[in-house]
C-alpha cells in the first residue's frame, strides 16, 4: 500500500468519525444534520473546514452577561408578572393582551421578556421617513445615543449618520455604535476616525481574531436597535445604507417596516443593547447608572414585549412566538417576509391554519437578493399554495419587512425573517404587539402593498419550467444551512 493510499484512507476514516460526531454529539435538527452529512461526504476536507466555520454550537456558552442587571429589578418584575398572570390577578389594559395572556406568559418565562402596557408606537414603512425621524431624534438627544445595526454602509447615508453622531459627541452626548463584523464588512478604521477622535465609541460584534479567517462568521448579530436617552427606541428591518432609501438600481424602492417606540418598552430595548455591547466591548463596558433607565410617564396604551433569540438560546424564542400566534388565529394571518424557509413546525402550523379556513396571506419579493434563498423560498411557497393560502409577489422594488399580523389583534415586527438562519443562527430582536389598533394599521399596510403586488396562482406555480424546479430542489436541500 503506497503512502497516498494511506493518507486517503486516513482522511476517509477521520471524515467518518467526524460525521458520527455531527449526528450523535451535536444533536442538531435532522434537516441540518443531513445537509451537513452531504457536505462532509462529497467534499471531505473542505467540508470539515466549512463545518468549523459555519456550525459552532453556542447553546452551552453564556455569551451575554451584565453584572448590574439586578439593580434594575428585572427578575423581581418578571416573577411578579408570572405570579399575577398565573393567578388571574393581572389587570390587562386591553382585550388583545388579555386574550393572548398565554403568549405573554411564554415570553415571560422562557425569554424573560417583560410585558409593558404604557407604550406608543409609530409604524414606519419608508426609508427616507425612517431616517428623517431618526436624525431628528438624534439631534434632540441630551444624554446618550445607543446605535446597533447589522449593516452600516460606507456610503452617503452611512457617512451622514456618522457625521451627525460625531457632532453629538462634540456636544457632550455619549454615543456608542455597535455593528456586525460580517454585515458591515466594507467598513474601515477611517470610517470611524473622526467619530472616535471626538470621543465616540464604536465596536464590532464577533470580530475576526485571525486575519482573513473568522470562525464565527456564520453567527451574525442581525439586530437593529437605536435607543436615545432611554426614552425613544427604534427597532425593525432597516439597516443603514443608500439602498434602504431606494437608491440601488438592482433593488429599486426598498419596502421595509420599522417601529419608533416610546414608553417603558424602551427599557427592554436598552437592556438588550447593553448585553450585546458588553459582549462585544472589552474596554468600554457599560455599568449601571440611573440615567440609562429614566423615569418616564405613560406614552400610550399599547401592550408590548421585546423578544430576542440567538444561537446561544436553548429555545427558538421568536419562532415559538410566531407558531403560538399562528396557532391562535381564528380569522386571518398576514405575513410579510423577504425569505420564507420555515422549518417543519412552522410550516405545519401555517398549513393547519389554512386548511382550517383561516385566511392565510403571505407576501414575498418578486426578485432575489440571495439566489439560493430565493429559490428555496419558492419551494416552500408551493407547499402553502396547495393548502389554499394566498401568495403575493411584491413588484414595487424589494420588500424586506418582517411582519406578522393575526386576526388584526396581535402582531410582531422586528428583525427575524422566516428562515432557518433567523431562527437558529442569527441574533434577532422582535417587538410583539398586543393592540388591535396597531394590528389593524399593519393590516392596512399589507393591503396597500397588495396594490403593487401580483398574486402567484397555483396554476402559474405548476407551470414553472423544469430548470426552475431543479433550482428549487437543490436550494431546498441546502436550506437548513443557508
Amino acid at each position: 500500500m503506497n503512502f497516498s493510499s494511506i493518507i486517503l484512507g486516513l482522511i476517509i476514516f477521520l471524515n467518518f468519525i467526524f460525521a458520527l460526531v455531527v449526528v450523535f454529539k451535536e444533536r442538531r435538527d435532522a434537516g441540518a444534520t443531513w445537509a451537513w452529512l452531504l457536505v462532509l461526504s462529497f467534499i471531505p476536507i473542505a467540508g470539515f473546514m466549512l463545518y468549523l466555520l459555519f456550525a459552532q454550537n453556542f447553546r452551552h456558552i453564556r455569551l451575554f452577561h451584565w453584572g448590574d442587571l439586578k439593580k434594575i429589578g428585572v427578575e423581581e418584575i418578571i416573577l411578579d408578572q408570572v405570579e399575577q398572570i398565573q393567578s388571574g390577578k393581572h389587570q390587562f389594559h386591553n382585550e388583545s393582551a388579555s386574550k393572548n395572556r398565554d403568549l405573554i406568559f411564554m415570553h415571560l418565562t422562557n425569554n424573560h421578556s417583560i410585558f409593558t402596557e404604557e407604550n406608543a408606537v409609530d409604524i414606519i414603512t419608508d426609508g427616507q421617513e425612517k431616517f428623517d425621524k431618526l436624525f431628528k431624534d438624534i439631534d434632540a438627544a441630551k444624554d446618550y445615543i445607543h446605535v446597533q445595526y447589522y449593516i452600516i454602509q460606507n456610503d452617503t447615508l452611512g457617512k451622514k449618520l456618522m457625521s451627525i453622531l460625531t457632532q453629538k459627541v462634540r456636544e457632550g452626548v455619549k454615543v456608542r455604535v455597535l455593528y456586525d463584523q460580517l454585515g458591515s464588512k466594507k467598513l474601515t478604521k477611517r470610517f470611524f476616525s473622526d467619530f472616535r477622535a471626538a470621543g465616540g465609541v464604536a465596536e464590532a460584534f464577533f470580530p475576526s481574531r485571525l486575519r482573513l479567517i473568522n470562525l464565527r462568521l456564520n453567527y451574525r448579530n442581525h439586530r437593529k436597535l437605536v435607543i436615545i436617552d432611554g426614552e425613544i427606541g427604534y427597532v425593525g428591518g432597516f439597516n443603514v445604507g443608500d439602498e434602504y432609501l431606494g437608491l440601488n438600481s438592482k433593488f429599486g424602492y426598498w419596502r421595509d417596516t420599522h417601529l419608533r417606540i416610546t414608553g417603558s418598552a424602551v427599557y427592554a430595548m436598552q437592556i438588550r443593547f447593553i448585553l450585546d455591547w458588553n459582549q462585544a466591548s472589552h474596554h468600554h463596558s457599560i455599568t449601571y447608572s440611573p440615567n440609562l433607565f429614566p423615569r418616564v410617564g405613560p406614552a400610550g396604551k399599547i401592550g408590548m414585549q421585546i423578544v430576542t433569540s440567538g444561537p446561544d438560546s436553548e429555545f427558538e424564542h421568536i419562532k415559538n412566538g410566531y407558531i403560538k400566534m399562528i396557532s391562535s388565529a381564528k380569522k386571518s394571518i398576514y405575513i410579510q417576509t423577504p425569505y420564507f424557509i420555515p422549518d417543519a413546525s412552522l410550516l405545519d402550523a401555517l398549513r393547519i391554519a389554512a386548511l382550517s379556513g383561516v385566511e392565510v396571506k403571505i407576501m414575498i419579493p418578486d426578485k432575489p437578493d440571495h439566489i439560493f434563498v430565493y429559490w428555496a423560498t419558492y419551494s416552500y411557497i408551493g407547499e402553502l399554495l396547495k393548502t389554499g393560502a394566498t401568495v403575493y409577489l411584491y413588484n414595487n422594488g424589494f420588500i424586506h419587512a418582517k411582519t406578522i399580523v393575526i386576526d388584526e389583534e396581535i402582531s410582531s415586527v422586528g428583525t427575524a425573517n422566516i428562515d432557518f438562519r433567523s431562527f437558529k443562527l442569527n441574533f434577532e430582536v422582535n417587538a410583539f404587539l398586543y393592540d388591535d389598533r396597531i394590528s389593524q394599521k399593519l393590516t392596512e399596510v399589507f393591503h396597500e402593498d397588495m396594490r403593487v403586488s401580483r398574486q402567484l396562482t397555483m396554476q402559474e406555480y405548476l407551470d414553472r419550467p423544469r430548470w426552475i424546479r431543479i433550482k428549487e430542489s437543490v436550494s431546498r436541500l441546502l436550506s437548513p444551512i443557508l
